[in-house]
């Protein structure tokens, strides 16, 4: 009896608790609404926003930006950056335009310049030292701004300095099988290797070459690869055309991994322990410096030896031979050296990031990051200005609108104009490195828009599969550049394929590589990232890149005249860009999409599949666990899908969203393995590092099985199946975080 009475008390007095909170909190006080942050919390984008965000976008504003920009030289750590450096700062500190909070983060790192007390040289000199020949040392005059005398002469950062003289021979792209085929027919010790640009990075046409005794190297930008085969300045190449002229010369950084050389995995800090200069690697063992194309003309068409391979063959009126070693004894070169004097040296410079804030008004610890360098070789118009004009045209629209109080973000939104990226992506890897733990625990996505424009014909886009819903959105929405249609209607004529979910849809490459300042977010941090341009029209031209790429004719006068007159693809890409930022930023549930990931790794499935099950078989390795963690992850994916679609979103509690959210911002990170890649500095995303096998498919897996294929040896595929287990195990992780909390 007692036991009954106690039940009843318990149960009347938790009945009584549950009906005073249900009066607590459904009872509105004096007819008082909900809180207004329970509105807040719900809301999604909103569409009209959208839409006046992208009539306000300006392509005079942008023209006007790049104007501006490329008033002077600005290479990293020059006054001509500092310039820039003070304009991102005003634009981002403005009182009626700015963000919340902008200001420069600053960076103590090793850059690398040429002595202009002593320019390098390029000479042929005779046996009695008569010199017979000097290579250009500063591109020709065409417009008043390669009289500035803050254009930097063409070198090759990061080569050592030295003096080398030798036979010249000529090695192609400086690939491993180049120097491979030029050594079965002469002795390489102490020659001297001319290359062109492509096939290889740059330092790597140096670093292929050491190992046979070449002891330097030139490199020039072949016209059949960059100019469809023009020359002539008199009527052909700029300042006629977009292409480049006979003088014009590529500079760049000549190293092979990215971030600051001497603090690895460390920011570059003023109290950052550095390792000794003579530890640094991955940079050119030799000296190594850039020609136009006017003296490798000169210098090819004289060598004698054998003819090299058609593929070798270029736009010159001469056969390329491979030198015998040295120049035709009917040249004037007869017997004759080519002499490198390099003379760069190494030094340590302060270097600034600009940095700018929206905070977000519902979860501020919640990041969206829109990135862009700054510096650049020489003015910089479309590498990387183009980029900056776009980024300053959005901050301006976006920060009036959060000033006059008609917007603020859901997630916070940072700005990033990354310092010293032509150096090796420095500033954007020393930012990653200072806030590890931070970005990798609450950025959304990173949005990389470095040359904003290539051309004017249509959009180009890379990024993880999951981005490619929320940019196929915002292109459906921006009208293309000179067009009536769309940007994904123009895209779709240019760059398609075919989805077995979606049907014929545009290409979305993959961010595979180390090319602009994604690079760390996403091999590093592993966190979602996409790089947007707009591009050329691949069928009229067979240009590698726009011509003026890191030369002295990089200037406004080229962009407004070939790139893009009237700026319209500029404001196309500002559109296209800042729709896919305010989507990341305020969208309810993030636009992220893990069955568009779930193909692409069946894509690669298939590959890996067709390319090495048999021979792996033979070697008693199984890639059926590699297919089960797809076969899951596919499973994953449709699930959280379904999750999605079948949730009330609005109503949902804010708890759900959330875990919905998180599980789509963290996918990326479960690809990560640090182990995986012990030769490939700062390389953990074990589905997209960097890879030379030159396979579409997993990159670990792919270089393994090319290497045992080559050796045979049994430590060789040992590996081959230590990355299949790396795979499937990554991919299984990422699965698990898909499906329901356990």
């Amino acid at each position: 009896m007692i036991k009954q009475v106690l039940i009843s008390i318990v149960f009347g007095a938790a009945v009584l608790t549950v009906g005073i909170l249900i009066g607590h909190f459904g009872i509105t006080k004096s007819g008082s609404s909900a809180p207004s942050w329970v509105k807040d919390v719900a809301k999604d984008v909103d569409e009209d926003f959208v839409e006046k965000f992208m009539s306000t976008v300006d392509n005079i504003q942008i023209q006007e930006n790049l104007r501006e920009l490329t008033k002077v030289p600005h290479m990293a750590t020059t006054a001509g950056d500092e310039e820039t450096v003070n304009l991102m700062l005003k634009r981002w500190q403005d009182p009626s335009t700015g963000l919340d909070q902008a200001w420069r983060e600053e960076y103590l790192v090793h850059l690398s310049f040429p002595d202009p007390k002593n320019p390098n040289k390029v000479t042929v000199v005779s046996p009695s030292d008569t010199v017979l020949h000097t290579a250009r040392e500063k591109e020709k005059r065409y417009t008043p701004d390669q009289d500035d005398p803050e254009v930097v002469q063409p070198y090759a950062a990061y080569s050592p300095p030295g003096h080398p003289e030798g036979k010249l021979v000529y090695a192609n792209q400086g690939k491993p099988s180049d120097y491979r085929k030029l050594n079965e027919t002469m002795d390489l010790r102490g020659t001297i290797a001319i290359t062109r640009y492509g096939g290889a990075g740059r330092a790597a046409k140096a670093i292929n070459a050491a190992p046979y005794g070449v002891i330097g190297v030139l490199v020039y930008t072949e016209p059949l690869d960059i100019n469809d085969g023009l020359m002539s300045d008199v009527n052909e190449t700029y300042p006629h055309s977009w292409y480049l002229p006979p003088s014009g010369v590529e500079r760049g950084s000549f190293n092979t991994h990215y971030g600051d050389m001497r603090t690895p995995y460390l920011a570059a800090k003023d109290e950052t322990y550095r390792i000794p200069v003579e530890d640094i690697t991955g940079i050119p063992p030799i000296p190594i410096q850039p020609i136009g194309f006017e003296d490798a003309y000169i210098l090819i068409c004289a060598l004698g030896g054998e003819a090299a391979p058609s593929v070798w063959q270029g736009a010159f009126n001469c056969t390329y031979n491979f030198g015998g070693p040295g120049f035709r004894n009917t040249s004037a070169f007869n017997n004759s050296d080519v002499r490198l004097d390099i003379f760069n040296n190494n030094v340590l410079k302060n270097s600034s990031n600009v940095m700018g804030i929206i905070r977000g008004s519902v979860e501020p610890d919640r990041y969206v990051i829109y990135g862009n360098h700054r510096d650049s070789w020489v003015h910089g118009a479309i590498d990387p200005s183009s980029g900056t004009s776009v980024m300053l045209e959005i901050t301006r629209v976006l920060g009036q609108m959060v000033k006059q109080g008609l917007w603020r973000p859901r997630r916070s939104i940072i700005f990033g104009s990354w310092g010293a990226e032509e150096f090796g992506l420095i500033g954007s890897a020393e930012y990653t490195e200072q806030y590890f733990a931070k970005l990798s625990e609450r950025t959304i996505a990173y949005i990389n828009v470095d040359i904003a424009v290539f051309a004017n014909a249509t959009l180009r886009a890379s990024g993880m599969p999951s981005v490619q819903n929320v940019i196929f959105k915002a292109t459906k929405q921006v009208k293309a550049a000179g067009l009536d249609t769309s940007v994904y209607d123009n895209w779709i004529q240019y760059f398609n394929r075919t989805s077995p979910a979606h049907g014929i849809i545009p290409r979305v490459g993959y961010l595979t590589g180390a090319g602009s300042d994604y690079a760390a977010f996403v091999h590093y941090l592993g966190i979602t990232s996409m790089d947007i341009s707009y591009t050329y029209d691949r069928s009229k031209t067979n240009a590698r890149i726009y011509p003026a790429y890191h030369t002295a004719y990089d200037t406004f006068d080229y962009a407004s005249k070939f790139i893009d007159p009237g700026f319209v693809s500029h404001q196309a890409i500002a559109r296209t860009a800042g729709n896919v930022l305010i989507r990341l930023a305020d969208s309810l549930v993030l636009p992220l999409n893990c069955s568009d990931y779930a193909e692409s790794l069946e894509d690669y499935l298939k590959t890996a599949v067709q390319l090495y099950q048999d021979k792996l078989q033979t070697q008693k390795i199984s890639m059926e666990p590699l297919k089960r963690a797809v076969a899951n992850f596919r499973s994953a994916a449709t699930h959280l899908d379904q999750v999605i679609l079948t949730s009330d979103l609005v109503n949902e509690t804010p708890m759900k969203i959330r875990r919905i959210n998180d599980q789509l911002m963290l996918l990326d990170r479960a690809f990560l393995d640090p182990l995986a890649f012990p030769d490939k500095y700062a390389y953990r995303h074990v589905i997209w590092a960097s890879s030379s096998a030159g396979r579409q498919t997993f990159p670990g897996l792919a270089d393994a099985y090319a290497n045992a294929e080559l050796t045979g040896q049994p430590r060789d595929w040992d590996k081959v199946h230590y990355h299949l287990s790396v795979l499937s195990q990554a991919i299984e992780g990422a699965a698990n975080t898909l499906v329901d909390v356990i």
